[in-house]
């Protein structure tokens, strides 16, 4: 019998969105491993497209700083939400973040516990935008958005719509071969086991590919927060982004 607890089943749920039974008998198909088990899940149709769900939570705090310039955000880890919201401990990654803004990613000191620290230096005609999302009275989520060919207005959207929506990376072509063809024999078990014609399997899979995993992965190709009906891409027009990041608590 496969060794796993029931915080394991929990876990699992948590992860994929599946049913407690349906997690129970994944583990229990899979000998109790849980990436095995969550692809098992997701072949059967029973579970949600991977996210970062097995990233642990930390505590902390983020700040970002902008110049017009130059942007950065920094964050900074605690072992309590207690320690990470304190008026100190937020005045000190602000003031960090203003530090590597001004003076460089180096101006962070050694002797504290810094995790991301992110700085864009923009070049000519680029607009930058920098997003602080504020939850339980300090910044756990941080945004950095480099336009060319855009305005400011349509920077902080974009920052906005990141902050929200998490993408991973900036295009398709970012995206790692050996992840795409993890998912598209995931994709593939998966149809074959909705029952779909052998001959039509190719073409179904590319239609989830790009429907469900680039678009849930890749900036360009998800649909706008405020406006499902255009993607970014869409969104953008004339404008290029030539880069973004991302900083959040934990992650």
């Amino acid at each position: 019998m496969a060794d796993f607890s029931a915080q394991d089943v929990q876990k699992l749920r948590q992860m994929t969105g599946a049913g407690m039974m349906d997690a129970k008998r994944a583990l229990e198909e899979t000998g109790g491993n849980m990436e095995d088990a969550a692809r098992w899940l997701r072949e059967k149709g029973l579970a949600q497209s991977a996210k970062r769900s097995d990233r642990a939570a930390e505590q902390g705090a983020v700040s970002v700083a902008n110049t017009g310039s130059v942007a950065a955000a920094v964050e900074l880890r605690c072992e309590t939400d207690f320690v990470a919201k304190s008026p100190d401990f937020v005045a000190l990654v602000e003031d960090l973040a203003d530090a590597v803004a001004t003076k460089g990613e180096n101006a962070v000191k050694e002797n504290i516990s810094v995790g991301r620290v992110v700085r864009f230096e923009a070049p000519q005609g680029a607009v930058l935008d920098a997003y602080l999302h504020i939850q339980n009275e300090r910044g756990v989520n941080g945004v950095l958005v480099e336009l060319q060919g855009g305005d400011q207005a349509l920077a902080h959207e974009l920052a906005l719509h990141i902050a929200f929506a998490r993408p991973e990376y900036l295009t398709r072509d970012e995206v790692p071969a050996e992840e795409v063809e993890k998912e598209r024999q995931i994709l593939e078990a998966e149809t074959r086991n909705e029952g779909k014609p052998e001959q039509a399997v190719p073409k179904i899979v590319e239609g989830k590919l790009a429907g469900r995993f680039f678009a849930e992965r890749v900036l360009l190709e998800q649909k706008f927060v405020r406006d499902p009906k255009q993607t970014i891409k869409q969104l953008l027009g004339d404008a290029k982004v030539t880069r973004f990041a991302q900083v959040e608590v934990g992650r």
